[in-house]
């Protein structure tokens, strides 16, 4: 597969709810080790807002963990979760407004079989459709916390992808905020894009 632009820090530097969206479509890529890639096409995000936001780590004040989420727009914010999965997010806005996105699920694409091999050859269907799963799938783990996502250097990385229309788009709120109070539970900000390949 040819390779597509990579996507912009200005990209990032938008609000996040207009990253959330536009990112569905939008591929991950990683390059491994001996010039091979593992990636996929984006097909599920959720954004996470401010302090203010109860459902987001930067509610209770920057920490050591979250640090990242004050950062730079287009970088990783890597973190576990449960005692044994990590979590990919992209920071968005500005430098020093805690926000970022978390990748949810992807459409497998390239490196099937690296994916499969660390997936346990789960089925193709269930390879990426969650964000643990797609972090196993992928290879992301703490070492790529705090990465830049668009330095020229970067083995993960976002590219051009699809365009996805509001049609093929679904929106609801985020998942797994049971504890956290309203509004902030039912926030609309989980988007999802199906994607007939």
């Amino acid at each position: 597969m040819s390779q597509a632009p990579r996507l912009p820090r200005e990209f990032y530097a938008q609000p996040t709810l207009t990253v959330a969206r536009q990112l569905l479509g939008q591929r991950i890529a990683r390059l491994e080790p001996g010039g091979l890639r593992t990636a996929g096409l984006i097909t599920e995000t959720e954004a996470y807002i401010g302090i203010d936001d109860k459902g987001s780590h930067a509610s209770i004040g920057r920490s050591p963990r979250n640090a990242p989420m004050w950062g730079p727009p287009g970088f990783a914010y890597v973190y576990f979760i449960y005692g044994m999965h990590w979590m990919f997010n992209i920071v968005t806005e500005e430098e020093g407004f805690p926000a970022a996105v978390l990748i949810r699920a992807l459409l497998p694409e390239e490196g099937l079989e690296i994916m499969q091999s660390r997936r346990g050859d789960r089925p193709l269907q269930s390879l990426t459709d969650g964000p643990a799963k797609l972090c196993q799938a992928l290879g992301i783990d703490r070492s790529f916390n705090g990465s830049d996502l668009c330095s020229p250097e970067a083995t993960l990385f976002l590219e051009r992808g699809l365009a996805i229309p509001d049609s093929a788009v679904t929106i609801g709120p985020r998942v797994g905020l049971n504890q956290v109070d309203e509004p902030w539970k039912s926030m609309p900000w989980r988007f999802r894009a199906h994607i007939n390949r």
